[in-house]
C-alpha cells in the first residue's frame, strides 16, 4: 500500500522541488501566475471534471452532507487547537478545513475504491471547492459579501459543469480538448508556486507550525468523517469514501488564498508541504482503519 501512495504523493514534491529552486535561482514574481491560476485555468479545471463526466447528484446527498460538516467541524476543531497553543486561528484553521481533495484525493480514491468511487470523489471536490471559495475569504480577512460571489470565475465554471453534465449535453471535442489544456495547467502550476513561496521561507522558523498544521488536518478530519458517519448511517462504501476523505492532508489551494490575503503565506506553505509529507503515514493508517 505504501508504495501507491508514494506512486501519488511523489510527483507533488518532485513540481515542489523544480519551483524551489527555480526560485533560488531567479526570484520571479508570482502574483501575475497566481491570479491567472484562480481565474482562468482553475475554472477550466473544474468544468472539464464536472461537464466530463455523468452522474446523479441525488444520489450522492448524503455524502455532500458529510462533506460539509466535515469541512466546517474539522474548522471548529481546528479553531480550539489553536486557541489552546495561541497560534493564529486564521493561519490553521484553513488548511485543517480544506484538504487535497483535487490531485491527491481524486486518484487516491479511484486506485483504491475503483469507478464505483468517482461519482461521490468528484462531489467531494466540487463540494470541498466552492467551500472554500465561499469561506477562504470571511475567514482569512474577516469580512465577505455573497454579492461577490457571481463574480468568481470558479463557480461560473462550476454552474456550467453541473448543467452540462445533468442535461447529458455532449461537448464539441475540440471545445472539450481546449478546456483540458487550461485545466492541465492549474495543479502544476499550483503546486509550482507552493515551491516558489518555500524558496524563501525558513524552514527552521516554520517546522513547529507546520507539523500542527499536517497532524490537526487529517485527525479533525477522520474524527468528524468517523462520527457524522456512525450518527447518519453511512453505507461502507461511502463511509470508507469520506473517511479517506477527511484523512486527506491540506490542499495547495490553502497557500494560494492565504498568499492572496496575505495571511503569513509562509507559514501555510509550510503546513501544506509537511502535511503532503506526513500524508505517507496518515493515508496508510486511514485506509487500515477502514479494510
Amino acid at each position: 500500500m505504501i508504495h501507491r501512495i508514494v506512486f501519488i504523493v511523489f510527483p507533488l514534491f518532485a513540481v515542489v522541488a523544480a519551483g524551489f529552486f527555480y526560485a533560488r535561482w531567479t526570484k520571479p514574481d508570482m502574483a501575475a501566475a497566481n491570479r491567472m491560476n484562480m481565474e482562468v485555468f482553475l475554472p477550466a479545471l473544474i468544468f472539464t471534471v464536472l461537464a466530463g463526466k455523468s452522474f446523479d447528484l441525488a444520489d450522492q446527498i448524503p455524502i455532500a452532507a458529510g462533506c460539509v460538516l466535515v469541512v466546517c467541524g474539522s474548522g471548529l476543531l481546528a479553531w480550539l487547537v489553536a486557541r489552546c497553543l495561541k497560534i493564529d486561528p486564521k493561519t490553521l484553521v484553513s488548511p485543517a478545513m480544506f484538504n487535497n481533495v483535487g490531485n491527491m484525493g481524486l486518484p487516491l480514491m479511484l486506485f483504491t475504491y475503483g469507478d464505483q468511487a468517482l461519482g461521490a470523489a468528484v462531489v467531494l471536490m466540487l463540494i470541498m471547492t466552492v467551500l472554500q471559495f465561499i469561506l477562504s475569504p470571511w475567514l482569512l480577512s474577516g469580512g465577505f459579501s455573497f454579492g461577490t460571489l457571481w463574480r468568481e470565475p470558479f463557480l461560473v465554471a462550476a454552474a456550467l459543469g453541473v448543467a452540462v453534465s445533468l442535461n447529458g449535453i455532449e461537448l464539441w471535442p475540440p471545445l472539450l480538448s481546449a478546456c483540458r489544456l487550461l485545466a492541465d495547467i492549474s495543479l502544476g502550476l499550483m503546486i509550482f508556486s507552493l515551491g516558489t513561496r518555500l524558496a524563501s521561507t525558513r524552514v527552521g522558523s516554520m517546522l513547529g507550525i507546520g507539523v500542527v498544521g499536517a497532524i490537526v488536518t487529517p485527525l479533525t478530519g477522520m474524527l468528524t468523517a468517523w462520527a457524522y458517519g456512525t450518527l447518519a448511517g453511512l453505507s461502507k462504501a461511502d463511509m470508507d469514501v469520506l473517511f479517506l476523505f477527511g484523512a486527506l492532508p491540506p490542499a495547495v489551494s490553502c497557500f494560494i488564498f492565504a498568499d492572496r490575503y496575505r495571511q503569513e503565506p509562509e507559514k501555510v506553505a509550510a503546513i501544506v508541504m509537511i502535511g503532503n509529507a506526513m500524508a505517507l503515514g496518515f493515508i496508510p493508517f486511514a485506509l487500515a482503519l477502514r479494510l
